[in-house]
């Protein structure tokens, strides 16, 4: 079906149970949500090895798209903590995209049932989304 697709998503759990291993497995790229809080940052560990095992036996084509910070509160030193971890140590995996701020933009949108960028187009976080999807389109 690749030939009949620009692009085919698969929004995997947060867990790397078999579905998502699955999903490594015939993904071309990873684009990994990271939110900026510790413990989110320190999971990506266990699915950097799971990429790498991935990697080396049953998909050697598999790239890393990035990293985008997710939930990000600017004023609130724990993210600002976080977000300079992921900074400093996932940049040697790919890029790390501008964090995503927490926005109720979001839960409004979704209740309306339409995309932020059309359900408020002007929103900062569009120019943040635009910006990945054009990563990814020239992958």
């Amino acid at each position: 079906v690749l030939n009949e697709y620009d692009f085919i998503l698969i929004d995997c759990p947060p867990s790397l149970g078999l579905l998502s291993y699955i999903a490594l497995v015939a993904a071309t790229h990873v684009l990994v949500p990271v939110e900026t809080h510790i413990k989110a940052f320190e999971g990506t560990d266990e699915l950097l090895q799971t990429i790498t095992h991935v990697k080396n036996k049953a998909n050697r084509k598999i790239q890393i798209a990035g990293f985008v910070p997710t939930r990000y509160a600017q004023q609130n030193s724990a993210d600002k903590r976080a977000l300079a971890a992921i900074q400093e140590q996932l940049s040697a995996w790919g890029r790390i995209f501008p964090p995503i701020p927490r926005a109720t933009a979001f839960v409004d949108a979704s209740e309306e049932r339409a995309p932020l960028a059309v359900f408020d187009p002007k929103h900062p976080v569009v120019s943040i989304l635009e910006e990945i999807a054009l990563a990814l389109e020239a992958l």
